[in-house]
């Protein structure tokens, strides 16, 4: 995993300034801390830099990119990781191909080169974002993963294009706006995010599993933004029914087997994040089976007993023999983080479960490890949240006679009172322009949609008359692929926008790549291989919900590892304990709210209103606010604090000029290379 940025300018004969391109590189330092490279095209107005974190093939210099071909047609930029390209590299060498490095994202360069883009992404397995300039098509390829588990940033600027791994990257380069857009801000503050947007103006996320072609044409730039890869739910009556349940248990536990072998790969250890739930544990078990050694087991614990998991997670690493950290938080910790946090995830939070996952990466960094695997993608997979029950309930179990209908409700009120206000809305919300797409308003959107009337009190003046009628719903619904959607069973469509929504915008941001980064610590979601969702989509409905039971067929195909009180457990959320939860908690969310929010913070910023601001604190603490209300209130409250920050980190903030004096401090320095090519290396290499 690495970090990568790049320039475009709409000219050619526009020179690339290789000191822009360093800053760029300085500035994500922290998602690649073992080499940098920069490299131009002369003459071509391009130019890319990286940020390595060393994984595979450990040389510095001879695993260093950004790559550029030997006839100087293409300049290449990944991050993340290809399994399988130890079989790529020897089918491409036996062909003809000739590598110059032992790492796995030169397989790319060399594929492009004999089959093209289109027949190249099919090939790619695993976590990345790339960039790749051709220069006999004067074009940019812009690539992200299937499922937005690695980054992907660009935007427009009067001399071109900017692109990067993280928002910081483009805020380097003087040419791009750092302004929120009044739409932005709206959807940071009630939680969900629009798939492809960010808070701020002119500034866009590529969409997992698309591709961004930028062809360059008399000075104008063409641009065209296409998918090459969807989930791909069966249509209902197209699910092949011949498998029998032990064949779909089988079938499941064969692919996550080889996720996970293929995970194991690394010229580094690999190490395992261990909660008490199902899929953490599942890949801890199959990953010590197929170790020779012990594996590093990371387990983050809290001071509430309704929400650690810690106990569970001690006997399952028991029961594998790993070697288990144990990192033990409180609200203190979880609060006095917030603003190092939200530097990483560049998004407002709603939960300081982000602050406990930045704060454990930096105990794997210490721990001297670079790669653990996640259990990240189960549950959208196999149906393992509670608005996934709610809405097979409400909309997919429509033959289930009354007095099984009445069991699921009833089950359904005990086990989802813990995240009520967060996970699910307290009361049903209907949006029109959802249910004319999906057919439903997903459940996993309701608590936020529930969010949206409370913002327009929020904003400032100019921010609320330009949101005046905005329907927040509807650009969700906008973005959504309706032939992926219809004809499916309810459970499919139900986790299709969640895959769309919460998945990328919120569990692999803020949950995943921008808090694991920020220590330069790669994360692996074993779940999210792309060959085991083509046989997770497979399972019938009622092979993921059971009766009573959410991932019933990786249940099954799991039991083996698991101990009997994990398997017979229902989903439990891990997320962090919320504000309210006790005194010490709201206490250090008061502390952050008066240096934040504060009439005079407010006015300076010109994001919020602070009346509005003040009579929603007040309806927090309102002793008749019911414990769901205040669940959401606390969510709305941490946006709150976290567009403040944002504010200031990244609009206040002279950005540009802070990633040159990063990379001063880091003392990187250009040199010209002593090779044929007219293109240039950074040969500073370290990382201060």
């Amino acid at each position: 995993m690495c970090g990568i940025g790049g320039i475009f300018q709409r000219r050619s004969d526009q020179p690339i300034d290789e000191q822009l391109l360093v800053n760029m590189a300085a500035i994500q330092v922290h998602r690649g801390p073992d080499g940098f490279g920069v490299r131009s095209l002369p003459g071509q107005g391009v130019g890319f830099c990286h940020a390595r974190l060393s994984i595979i093939d450990l040389d510095a210099n001879r695993g260093r990119q950004p790559f550029v071909s030997e006839d100087q047609q293409l300049l290449m930029a990944h991050n993340g990781e290809f399994y399988d390209f130890q079989a790529i590299r020897a089918s491409l060498t036996a062909q003809g191909s000739r590598f110059t490095s032992k790492s796995d994202s030169e397989i790319l360069l060399r594929l492009y080169q004999q089959r093209g883009l289109d027949a190249t992404l099919p090939l790619l397995r695993g976590e990345f974002a790339f960039a790749l300039f051709d220069r006999s098509l004067d074009t940019l390829f812009l690539v992200r993963d299937r499922f937005g588990v690695k980054p992907q940033y660009w935007a427009l600027t009067k001399e071109g294009l900017v692109f990067g791994s993280e928002l910081k990257v483009l805020f380097a380069h003087p040419g791009v706006e750092r302004r929120f857009s009044s739409e932005g801000l709206f959807h940071q503050l009630m939680q969900t995010m629009v798939p492809g947007t960010t808070a701020f103006a002119g500034v866009h996320q590529l969409k997992p599993g698309h591709v961004l072609t930028v062809r360059r044409q008399g000075g104008e730039f063409l641009i065209d933004d296409r998918p090459y890869w969807d989930v791909g739910f069966p249509r209902q009556g197209e699910r092949d029914g011949g498998r029998s349940e032990a064949e779909h248990v089988s079938a499941v536990r064969e692919a996550l087997l080889e996720a996970v072998e293929v995970r194991m790969v690394a010229d580094v250890p690999v190490g395992c994040y261990l909660s008490g739930g199902i899929d953490s544990c599942s890949i801890l078990g199959l990953a010590a089976a197929v170790s020779q050694n012990p594996v590093k087991a990371f387990t983050i614990g809290f001071d509430d007993a309704r929400y650690d998991e810690t106990p569970i997670a001690a006997s399952m690493a028991e029961a594998t023999g790993a070697d288990q950290l144990v990192m033990r938080l409180s609200g203190n910790e979880l609060y006095g983080h917030l603003e190092e946090t939200i530097w990483h995830t560049e998004r407002t939070i709603y939960n300081t479960l982000a602050v406990a996952k930045f704060l454990m990466s930096r105990e794997v960094n210490r721990a001297h490890y670079k790669v653990v695997m996640t259990g990240e993608g189960s549950d959208e997979l196999f149906g393992g949240y509670p608005a996934f029950r709610r809405d097979m309930f409400l909309h997919g179990l429509d033959t289930l006679p009354a007095a099984d209908r009445q069991e699921w409700e009833q089950l359904l009120q005990e086990a989802n009172q813990l995240v009520q206000g967060a996970m699910l809305a307290e009361e049903q919300v209907s949006d029109p322009a959802l249910e004319a797409v999906v057919g439903f308003t997903p459940s996993c959107l309701q608590p936020w949609l529930a969010c949206a009337p409370l913002v327009p009190d929020l904003l400032a003046p100019q921010h609320r008359q330009a949101c005046e009628g905005y329907q927040p719903g509807a650009a969700i619904a906008a973005t959504l692929d309706r032939s992926q959607l219809e004809g499916r069973h309810a459970l499919d469509r139900a986790q299709y926008v969640w895959i769309k929504t919460m998945l990328e915008g919120q569990i692999l941001t803020w949950g995943g790549d921008r808090v694991d980064m920020a220590h330069a610590m790669e994360a692996r979601p074993a779940f999210l291989d792309h060959h085991l969702a083509a046989v997770a989509v497979q399972v019938p409905p009622e092979l993921r919900i059971k009766g009573k039971t959410e991932k019933y067929v990786l249940r099954e195909a799991m039991r083996g590892l698991l101990p009997e009180q994990l398997y017979r457990r229902e989903k439990f959320a891990f997320m962090a304990p919320p504000a309210h939860a006790d005194a010490d908690k709201r206490a250090a969310m008061q502390a952050l709210a008066d240096q934040h929010l504060s009439p005079e913070a407010i006015t300076a910023a010109g994001l919020l209103d602070a009346e509005g601001v003040a009579a929603l604190f007040e309806r927090h603490d309102h002793p008749d606010t019911t414990p769901a209300t205040r669940v959401q209130l606390d969510a709305v409250i941490n946006h709150l604090i976290g567009v403040q920050i944002m504010h200031k980190l990244f609009v206040a903030a002279d950005l540009p000029a802070q990633a040159r004096r990063q990379a001063d401090a880091l003392g990187w320095r250009l040199h010209q290379e002593e090779q044929a090519e007219p293109a240039y290396a950074l040969i500073g290499m370290s990382a201060g």
